[in-house]
């Protein structure tokens, strides 16, 4: 195991792995549940979505563990998922089988690129200022997906006099409820920890306060520890898409509705690609996952000889075995930073992950007892570790500025990864344009700015 994974090499240890692995599954523990309760209003079977979501993200991160040997979940995205179930289900009226086919092809699609070294050349191209933005831009991002799933903020509703419209306005709670009671008590123990440089200071933090919730009422405990009647559902969506409908139909709708289905399959695989480059970006720079060397290695190898080759053709190929599963795209998962935070380094805490979500095949219900405010404190933790990235960024230099606050903003406010880095593109662009600097901004990004303008287009176009 210390050869395999080169521990020594990578300064960590089993223990340190193991943490890492358990911190990393708690904080996106969550997704087993959510996934199914999204998708089966498509009409896909909930039990056979919940098998298919924990098969999916298992066999996913096992390939990015062994394969790539880097410390990163893949699971079924939010966001992606809501994408299939609302606007190419319910909105254009497909059916979650010809959903799932079009998320295959988008696998495929995503492994070409990753082959053909598209998704590698984007890394490349993004200038330094835009890799700072986006990392601190995470930051920002996981640490308000921690506050909102403490329950820290509420949107209430007031009436613009001006639009006479009712508007909802964010607003912080009056912490009189248990959940975010126990949210403040979990942040405080982890805070408390890591000042005090104690080793494991997040995943003590998400088990104290899961136990501190089981007075309170917030933890419930399970009524039973073993079930697998789940898998009875399994055999409706796996493979679900082979045949009418589904590829059989997908193209025959009529040639009104081609448009729309290359639309959902480019806006399908534009997202999963920046989610994923985000992430890697966000994360593996600072800790030294991917570092120079690695990025030499990228630029120069044929094949994937690379951490990044490698870790980038596990996450393409995670969709594709996913949609097989009967689920929508599954993606690197930025919640693995919580792990990466506890000193994760190597692909044995990708292992850890995968083994658990496996366990919880039989044992979801003792798994699923760990509350979602016993986990935001991790993500508020590891998004305030993330912000340093901001005090690289030249602040004073506007054609900086401008384009890393757009990244910083809209990934945020818009809690999407990839119209943050959007923003960021567009306004780069625009910046080396005034400046009359465009020749300097590399042809790729350039490239991947006026696909997302156009995505942006159709999407208007098409009321997507």
């Amino acid at each position: 195991m210390e050869n395999f994974f080169k521990l020594r090499e990578r300064n960590t240890n089993v223990r340190t792995e193991f943490v890492a692995g358990l911190t990393t599954f708690f904080t996106m523990a969550y997704i087993m549940f959510v996934n199914p309760n999204i998708l089966s209003a498509t009409g896909m079977n909930w039990a056979g979505v919940f098998v298919a979501t924990i098969l999916a993200t298992a066999i996913g991160t096992l390939i990015m563990g062994f394969f790539a040997n880097v410390p990163y979940a893949v699971a079924p995205g939010m966001g992606l998922n809501a994408f299939f179930t609302y606007t190419v289900c319910f909105g254009f009226g497909f059916k979650w089988q010809e959903a799932l086919a079009m998320v295959f092809i988008c696998g495929l699609i995503n492994i070409l690129i990753t082959a053909t070294k598209v998704r590698k050349s984007i890394i490349k191209a993004i200038p330094r200022s835009l890799q700072l933005a986006i990392g601190g831009g995470i930051g920002l991002f996981i640490a308000y997906i921690g506050i909102k799933n403490a329950g820290f903020i509420q949107f209430a509703s007031t009436t613009d006099m001006v639009t006479a419209g009712a508007a909802a306005v964010p607003e912080l709670i009056h912490f009189n409820t248990p959940g975010p009671i126990l949210a403040i008590i979990g942040l405080v123990i982890i805070v408390t920890l890591m000042l005090l440089k104690v080793k494991g200071a997040l995943l003590i933090g998400i088990i104290a306060a899961t136990l501190i919730g089981i007075p309170m009422g917030v933890t419930k405990l399970p009524e039973k520890l073993f079930d697998m009647s789940a898998l009875a559902g399994f055999g409706d969506v796996s493979f679900a898409f082979f045949g009418s409908p589904g590829l059989g139909s997908l193209f025959g709708r009529g040639a009104a509705m081609i448009p729309i289905v290359l639309i959902t399959i480019f806006s399908f695989s534009l997202s999963d690609t920046f989610d994923t480059i985000g992430t890697f970006i966000g994360t593996g720079r600072k800790t030294g996952i991917f570092d120079e060397e690695d990025e030499k290695a990228l630029i120069e190898s044929k094949g994937f000889k690379s951490r990044m080759d490698k870790a980038l053709f596990a996450d393409s190929t995670a969709t594709s075995i996913g949609a097989l599963f009967g689920t929508s795209n599954t993606t690197t998962y930025i919640e693995s930073a919580s792990g990466i935070g506890e000193g994760g380094r190597s692909g044995l805490t990708s292992v850890v992950v995968a083994v658990l979500f496996l366990l919880c095949l039989p044992l979801a219900s003792l798994f699923g007892i760990v509350p979602s405010e016993a986990t935001a404190p991790a993500l508020i933790v590891v998004g305030i570790m993330m912000a340093e990235a901001f005090a690289e960024i030249q602040w004073k230099k506007i054609e900086e500025a401008v384009p890393a606050f757009f990244t910083v903003i809209i990934m945020t406010f818009a809690y999407n990864i990839s119209y943050g880095i959007a923003a960021g593109f567009i306004f780069y662009c625009l910046a080396k344009l005034c400046r009359k600097e465009i020749k300097q901004v590399h042809p790729i990004l350039i490239g991947a700015t006026i696909l997302f303008l156009l995505n942006f287009i159709l999407v208007a176009i098409n009321n997507i």
